[in-house]
């Protein structure tokens, strides 16, 4: 805000409060950030068909992804798969949501033995040659309130699976 004077803005302040209206305000703006998804958007130079395969068969999935045993692209599968970090395994319990092939596939996703429950979605937008993937990851803030489950280490986690692992895949497969 521009006052006119230092007296204005001490008015301002004093008579309505503006100092804690605007960190209620900031601070409302925080609980809506920490409750918006992940999206994760990158460019791949492979077809989206191509692009299918590597996020949809199992066998693709697992050489850039993880091995998402019971994994089927239809709708009601259930499947799962485990991580190791730091000396705790994490088992994450999906259920395949939509199938468009070779446009879209989303799964639910929660952790065993916690709260929570989180949607992915992998978007694929055909542009010429290329495909432009964009991962959702919604439901984040349902999570538990421990640093396992920051915010943080879903971008990084994302990040490093889409822009760097399903990159090197696709170039890689379009190579054989």
């Amino acid at each position: 805000m521009v006052f006119g004077s230092v007296d204005d803005r001490g008015k301002v302040v004093r008579d309505f409060g503006a100092i804690e209206g605007g960190k209620q305000t900031l601070a409302r703006l925080a609980e809506q950030m920490a409750k918006a998804p992940v999206i994760i958007e990158r460019t791949f130079d492979a077809p989206a068909e191509m692009v299918w395969k590597a996020i949809a068969e199992r066998e693709q999935m697992k050489q850039w992804y993880f091995d998402m045993e019971g994994f089927a692209p239809v709708v009601g599968t259930e499947f799962g798969f485990s991580v190791e970090h730091e000396g705790h395994r994490y088992v994450h319990l999906c259920k395949v949501t939509t199938v468009e092939p070779p446009r879209k596939l989303a799964y639910t996703w929660r952790y065993d033995g916690a709260e929570g429950d989180s949607l992915v979605t992998f978007d694929l937008i055909p542009e010429g040659d290329s495909t432009r993937l964009r991962l959702t990851h919604g439901g984040l803030h349902t999570f538990p309130k421990t640093p396992t489950y920051l915010r943080g280490n879903f971008v990084g986690g994302w990040t490093a699976l889409i822009g760097t692992e399903l990159r090197k895949f696709l170039t890689e497969a379009a190579v054989e």
